[in-house]
């Protein structure tokens, strides 16, 4: 199988922990055997381990590419049904405290509040999904990302055995994705070339 990503934007961001679990038993795409992850300073970089033995070693495989940073999250206040006792749940937005002025007697309430690493596949092509080996299975392992990801969004155009596909993932959920091609570049005289996928227009 031949594929090939050309278009890709991604706004994807969640718990290292959540990335690194994610890739302890992977469902890898055949061509792809394993997976290194390094973490260096401020950036996770995934990267593709060949399952065909004939690639050099020399040859840069295809790359996922995720800026690291930290970002605090408070304790939520169970909702009305929930079990009081059940397991506690974090989110980023700080829990609203009642309103109005505070008596002389009365002391803020502290909300328990914890950092948590967070990695960040923001970018276009060049910048989340990098080097062509093993491209478009690496496209899959992000795809893979993106659904477990509960915040951002993955969109991109890509071609497998020939035929293109449009691929959009929200907040951690497919959503129907199409191709319209609208204009041959080639009839756009004295006009800026190429399309600009970054807003996405073509893509609904």
């Amino acid at each position: 199988m031949t594929g090939r990503v050309y278009t890709l934007h991604s706004t994807l961001e969640l718990p290292l922990e959540d990335v690194h679990e994610f890739f302890e038993d992977p469902d890898l795409p055949g061509e792809v055997e394993d997976i290194d992850i390094t973490h260096r300073n401020n950036t996770l970089i995934i990267s593709a381990v060949a399952t065909d033995q004939s690639i050099s070693k020399y040859t840069p495989m295809a790359q996922l590419k995720a800026s690291v940073t930290e970002n605090r999250v408070y304790e939520e206040e169970p909702e009305d049904g929930d079990d009081p006792e059940g397991p506690i749940t974090w989110g980023r937005t700080p829990p609203r405290g009642p309103t109005g002025p505070r008596g002389p007697d009365e002391e803020e309430e502290e909300v328990n509040s914890k950092l948590v690493e967070y990695a960040c596949f923001k970018g276009d092509r060049e910048t989340v999904l990098q080097n062509t080996a093993l491209q478009h299975p690496m496209f899959e392992v992000l795809c893979g990302v993106a659904r477990i990801a509960e915040k951002g969004t993955l969109t991109a155009i890509s071609a497998r055995d020939g035929e293109l596909e449009a691929t959009r993932i929200v907040d951690g959920e497919d959503r129907p994705a199409s191709i319209e091609v609208v204009e041959d570049p080639r009839e756009r005289k004295g006009k800026s070339k190429g399309v600009n996928w970054r807003n996405n227009e073509f893509i609904s």
